[in-house]
């Protein structure tokens, strides 16, 4: 006896692609996760290649990430896809110390953050 497959996280001509260690703010990430929001794949592609933020990075591999996914593992047209979602939450926090001057500490403070990216097939109007 295995035990039964969990539900898929999201709908039928979608496909989901997680990021959960970004080495950066949340804020930030959101920032450029603001840019692609509704966007065709493909002009969000673009606009991640050539933006001058440093997490564009990561977020354009989240993206590529959910491409594949919707290519590979649930058959989907990849040139009618639309990123439908893209969310940012906090992920852990490293804390560290830096010592300053008169024999103090000040507290450095190392976020990490998750991405969550949607990607849904449209059909053409």
């Amino acid at each position: 006896m295995s035990k039964p497959a969990s539900p898929r996280k999201v709908g039928d001509k979608e496909a989901l692609a997680v990021n959960t260690s970004v080495r950066g703010s949340p804020q930030k990430l959101n920032l450029v996760a603001g840019l692609i929001r509704g966007r065709k794949v493909s002009d969000a592609l673009n606009v991640l290649t050539f933006s001058k933020k440093g997490m564009a990075i990561e977020v354009r591999k989240c993206l590529a990430s959910a491409i594949a996914n919707a290519e590979n593992n649930h058959n989907l047209d990849v040139d009618s896809l639309v990123v439908k979602e893209a969310s940012v939450g906090k992920g852990l926090v490293m804390k560290r110390f830096a010592t300053r001057a008169r024999g103090r500490s000040a507290q450095i403070i190392k976020p990490f953050s998750r991405i969550r990216i949607v990607v849904r097939e449209q059909e053409e109007a």
